[in-house]
């Protein structure tokens, strides 16, 4: 172990070179102009996992972008097998002007790297990439199996992986999975998160006259649609953040005291700092961390109708639309949320209006291990070793639908080994990953994979 990690701090510099080069790549799933930068990225993966000496490497075509399958079984039957999942696309890095350097020019700022993809995913899942070449060099083989999965369309909802995942069944399964593609409670706080909410959302539109109306001659005898809209939001959710939607509570899965405990013990991220709001709030009876890690949560995410210019134009909207989610918690289906949202609002729908309602295609369960598994443990524990401070465990109020795909496909723990921090600014404008996590992150995944390896 300790020469791969000798390795590793030996040769920095050359990986932060090849990561650049990694970053460098616009590979943008959601816009057709980066098609090619996507497959080149795709096989920027391939070939580095070809010079690490896997002795399986594909690139296999699907109906979109491409996903990258490795594979090395050197350590023999009796080793246990991982599954590592991961992405090489990224979210788009408009708008460009509030970068303040090129996204997709790597820069070092303040024991940073800045770089659309520096976090989510493409830094870390260099990372393991770089602990493999490590071990290979050093030692000539890897600890453990290791089954290698990187797709390109994360960012745009992994529609086609999951297909792939269920006819392929047999190549990708394995005794486990792990994923970093998620954080840290805080910086310099390493953070084991054992729980993801799950999502589902719809969009609707409430539709009055054929045409905007004045709002002189047709006021007092024409619904206003924008009005309608106001009303039928209103009664989704109350002041108290406690969503009034029939059915909605009905299966959420309860906080025990010892969860509760867990998050009392995290430390908390300062929303008045992070986001600029002067409080925070969240569900009676409820703590905000409490809230956003194990409670739903329902969000309006866009809303719009009628007159969006300067000045005043006296009309009745002829139309307004507003697009809502939702997140889950362990109990909670996505399409029958879908359903208690729909008849909600054909119920509460003001007379004089008609509604039309598009349902949210792509959805995921919540996901959630027992956070006493063995697996996470050594994961616990391996991340102490590497940055000197005891792990929290947390539940993550984002989303990974992947993961509850792969708990449901095949049944095994996931252990989501991620090294993000709240200020990485993931989907925005300065994108940036501490290099501080870049090196203990390292540390940590050449310490687990001892602890995997010899089943401690």
């Amino acid at each position: 172990m300790d020469a791969v990690l000798n390795y590793l701090k030996e040769n920095r510099e050359q990986q932060l070179n090849k990561l650049n080069e990694f970053l460098s790549i616009p590979s943008v799933s959601t816009d057709s102009v980066h098609k090619q930068d996507v497959e080149k990225a795709a096989h920027f993966v391939a070939n580095y996992l070809k010079e690490i000496g896997f002795d399986q490497v594909d690139v296999q075509q699907t109906k979109g972008h491409p996903l990258v399958y490795g594979e090395w079984n050197g350590a023999g039957e009796q080793a246990p097998t991982v599954l590592f999942y991961g992405h090489y696309d990224v979210q788009p890095a408009d708008p460009l002007e509030l970068w303040e350097s090129e996204p997709f020019q790597p820069e070092i700022r303040d024991g940073r790297l800045y770089a659309r993809g520096a976090s989510d995913d493409k830094g870390q899942v260099f990372m393991h990439l770089a602990v493999f070449e490590a071990y290979m060099k050093t030692n000539g083989k890897l600890p453990i199996n290791v089954k290698v999965c990187i797709e390109g369309e994360e960012e745009i909802g992994s529609e086609n992986l999951y297909e792939i995942l269920e006819k392929q069944k047999e190549q990708f399964n394995a005794d486990f999975a792990v994923i970093s593609d998620s954080g840290m409670v805080d910086t310099g706080q390493p953070s084991i998160v054992y729980g993801l909410k799950g999502f589902t959302g719809l969009e609707f539109t409430v539709n009055g006259p054929s045409s905007d109306l004045h709002s002189g001659i047709y006021g007092g005898a024409v619904r206003n649609p924008a009005m309608a809209m106001s009303h039928l939001l209103a009664s989704l959710k109350d002041v108290n953040e406690v969503v009034k939607v029939e059915g909605f509570y009905d299966n959420v899965e309860e906080l025990t005291d010892s969860e509760r405990q867990l998050m009392k013990d995290a430390p908390g991220e300062d929303y008045t700092k992070t986001t600029g709001v002067k409080e925070t709030v969240s569900e009676q009876g409820f703590t905000a961390k409490e809230h956003t890690m194990a409670r739903p949560t329902m969000e309006i995410n866009g809303l719009f109708g009628g007159y969006q210019g300067e000045g005043t134009k006296t009309i009745i909207p002829s139309s307004a639309t507003a697009k809502l989610t939702c997140r889950l918690v362990p109990g909670q289906d996505p399409d029958h949320i879908q359903d208690l949202l729909v008849d909600h609002l054909e119920k509460n729908l003001p007379a004089g209006v008609t509604i039309d309602i598009t349902r949210e295609a792509l959805s995921a369960k919540a996901y959630k291990v027992d956070p006493n598994n063995p697996l996470i443990t050594k994961a616990a524990a391996s991340l102490e070793k590497a940055f000197g401070k005891e792990a929290v465990y947390v539940r993550m109020g984002g989303s990974i639908p992947v993961v509850e795909s792969i708990d449901s496909i095949y049944n095994i723990p996931v252990v989501l080994l991620g090294f993000g921090t709240p200020e990485d600014r993931l989907h925005s404008p300065n994108e940036s990953f501490p290099l501080e996590n870049f090196d203990k992150g390292m540390e940590t995944i050449v310490h687990y994979w001892e602890e995997v390896a010899n089943n401690k």
